[in-house]
């Protein structure tokens, strides 16, 4: 082992004639966050196409991702991490890791923990990969750089317009990107997704399975609004059609499933993938808002009852891609997983 720049302990990385993966001839990329919900999911799906994986760990006590991804730990992302030893050899950069939008963020200065792994990190990360060699780059982002909630679809040529901390890091780092790119060369794509879900889904979405799972009446039966989702197999196909097809360089693209969804239509379908009854009664969204705000959970709220739609035209023209998941199968799956680990217990 060696230690970086960033005083972390950083794990030695074999390349051709090392390993017996045949680096000589696959093609070399890092995934970094491999771990992560999305990360992890990408990993093996690169693995299983034939590319030669170094997947970044933030520590040993991560699950380092399977026999097929050589491991990289990386310490806490910053300005100041040592990326050298990892991207020796490395065609093409994905970039997964950063810091999560939380919903009760405890940080002292919430904007600065957020541009410090996102900005900062994001920044040092691809200046290294540009100066190793790096040809592509692809950052994920999210919509929430085009905003938080409104009825007409987001288009990438709308002006940015993110409304936290999260979002804002986000559009800095993308900012940072398309000029490292103007100063290297180094092709830059970005991906802008709305909400993840998939097995192994945290956060916001597991907690309404948990509640659909339970039975749990809620209130949200007059709800009309639109949201976007894209799941996370269909993520992972669209960063592979990305990073693969030649043509694909300094753009940024927003990208979604087939089909966009109510939040009750969507509480339905995963009572059904359930084997559930939805329990739904109704309530005005206006008394909603009225609750919530009493209660400071606005934000909260407002992603249950509030739109948030994309338009993906651009990525499905340029690169004739189309989701090949539906929703309905992804909803499923995600419930299989639910059934089969955390409501089993496993």
């Amino acid at each position: 082992m060696s230690t970086g720049r960033s005083g972390t302990r950083i794990e030695k990385i074999h390349h051709p004639g090392e390993n017996g993966l045949g680096f000589t001839t696959l093609r070399k990329v890092i995934v970094t966050g491999a771990n992560g919900f999305v990360g992890a999911a990408m990993a093996q799906r690169l693995v299983g196409e034939g590319w030669a994986v170094v997947g970044t760990f933030r520590d040993h006590n991560a699950s380092l991702g399977g026999p097929k991804i050589l491991p990289f730990i990386t310490g806490d992302i910053n300005g100041k991490t040592d990326w050298a030893a990892a991207l020796r050899g490395i065609d093409t950069v994905v970039h997964t890791a950063g810091r999560a939008h939380i919903v009760r963020d405890t940080a002292a200065n919430n904007l600065s923990a957020f541009r410090r792994v996102n900005v900062q990190g994001t920044e040092n990360l691809a200046r290294q990969a540009a100066e190793a060699g790096v040809k592509r780059f692809l950052f994920l982002s999210s919509v929430k750089v085009n905003g938080e909630s409104r009825r007409v679809a987001y288009k990438e040529t709308d002006k940015p317009a993110p409304k936290d901390s999260y979002g804002i890091s986000k559009m800095e780092a993308e900012q940072e990107l398309l000029k490292i790119a103007a100063e290297t060369g180094m092709a830059v794509i970005i991906l802008r997704p709305p909400l993840v879900y998939g097995p192994k889904v945290k956060a916001n979405f597991l907690r309404l399975i948990r509640i659909v799972d339970r039975g749990i009446p809620l209130p949200l039966a007059w709800v009309k609004n639109q949201r976007s989702l894209i799941y996370v197999e269909n993520l992972a196909d669209a960063i592979v059609r990305c990073i693969r097809h030649a043509d694909v360089a300094f753009k940024t693209y927003l990208i979604r499933d087939d089909t966009d969804v109510t939040t009750p239509e969507l509480i339905r379908m995963m009572a059904s993938a359930l084997g559930k009854p939805s329990r739904l009664f109704g309530m005005s969204p206006k008394l909603l808002r009225n609750i919530a705000h009493l209660l400071g959970k606005e934000n909260e709220t407002d992603r249950l009852i509030g739109s948030l739609i994309v338009d993906d035209s651009k990525i499905r023209r340029e690169l004739n891609w189309n989701p090949p998941v539906k929703l309905k199968e992804g909803l499923k799956n995600t419930a299989d997983w639910f059934k089969r680990t955390l409501c089993s217990g496993n």
